[in-house]
């Protein structure tokens, strides 16, 4: 049985979606200063807000998951312990009771 080669298996090409990427971002920072904007806020006339806007959005949702991570992680056998603290009559196997 062979392998399935994909188009992504290749480094070459995610190098190029990458590049491709980074040649998009430019592209839309350079298309902002040319197309006109009704602007409705005053921190809309800052060159490139929005791109800024995005980047530091971005940057600021993986800040606070990584924080967030600090005190919602579990250890890997926390829904163990809790089953055994609470059912403790299951570990020895099903009780019958004869009416």
């Amino acid at each position: 049985m062979t392998k399935e080669k994909h188009i992504f298996d290749d480094k070459r090409n995610v190098k190029r979606v990458i590049h491709l990427l980074w040649i998009i971002c430019f592209l839309l920072v350079v298309v902002d200063f040319l197309v006109h904007r009704h602007i409705t806020h005053p921190l809309e006339r800052i060159p490139a807000f929005y791109p800024i806007y995005g980047f530091v959005g971005c940057v600021l949702l993986v800040v606070i998951a990584k924080w967030m991570r600090k005190w919602l992680m579990r250890s890997e056998s926390y829904y163990e312990q809790e089953q055994n603290k609470t059912e403790p009559s299951q570990q020895n196997g099903p009780e019958h009771v004869d009416s």
